[in-house]
């Protein structure tokens, strides 16, 4: 018996950012110094973001547009772009505020009669006006703002669980990413089911609780 559903929101509720970000590397790759096709620059971009948002916690926080920026930054310097970086993120982050929605999301949410708490690795103003966009309603919404700290840490797990008021073991959390959302869910003890839209191998060990090609594959065969 599930009493309440964390869930993510990027990646999960709605498309992740990768065309956005496909664009601005395929940019900077026009205007480089450095010879490096779109793929080598997102792939390093994504390794100095992931550094950061590792060490993002607690007193060293920083916000997800902050970390973005700074790495973006970085890459464009490092590639010897001649280009302004915040100006490269304003597609970006405007996607952040307005995403495409997963074409069953509204009918797995209507269908839900137990609570929802989103629990998101994104600054608090980005996914409510991507919630208002879309017309949306949760429970709560808990934001790596509001916890300083990124999952797969504990804390936005622990503060989803608080917002619902319900244990580890009665809770399920469902998302997209199996190093942010699984290992972070069951590292606490919470069930969770692994959206995996793309139709990636699963995982040999520490796996998810459940795995459903599809957030109405979910609704139909856990939560019923």
């Amino acid at each position: 018996m599930v009493d309440a559903v964390l869930l993510d929101f990027y990646g999960t509720v709605v498309h992740e950012d990768d065309v956005v970000i496909d664009q601005i590397c395929s940019t900077i790759s026009e205007s480089a110094t450095v010879a490096a096709t779109p793929r080598e620059i997102g792939s390093y971009w994504w390794a100095v973001f992931s550094d950061a948002f590792k060490r993002s916690y607690g007193d060293n926080f920083e916000t997800q547009r902050r970390l973005e920026l700074a790495s973006l930054v970085q890459t464009v310097e490092h590639f010897g772009a001649e280009l302004d970086a915040e100006e490269l993120s304003h597609p970006l982050f405007a996607y952040w505020e307005r995403p495409p929605i997963f074409d069953d999301a509204i009918q797995f949410l209507d269908g839900i009669d137990i609570p929802v708490v989103v629990v998101s690795n994104i600054d608090r103003y980005d996914i409510e006006a991507a919630i208002d966009h879309h017309g949306l309603k949760f429970e709560h919404v808990v934001t790596s703002e509001d916890v300083h700290s990124y999952k797969p840490r504990p804390e936005l797990f622990v503060a989803g669980l608080a917002a619902a008021g319900c244990p580890a073991d009665r809770a399920l959390h469902v998302g997209d990413s199996l190093t942010t959302d699984v290992a972070g869910a069951l590292e606490l003890g919470v069930p969770v089911a692994w959206v995996n839209w793309a139709g990636r191998p699963s995982p040999e060990t520490a796996g998810p609780t459940y795995e459903v090609p599809s957030l109405a594959d979910l609704g139909a065969s856990i939560l019923s």
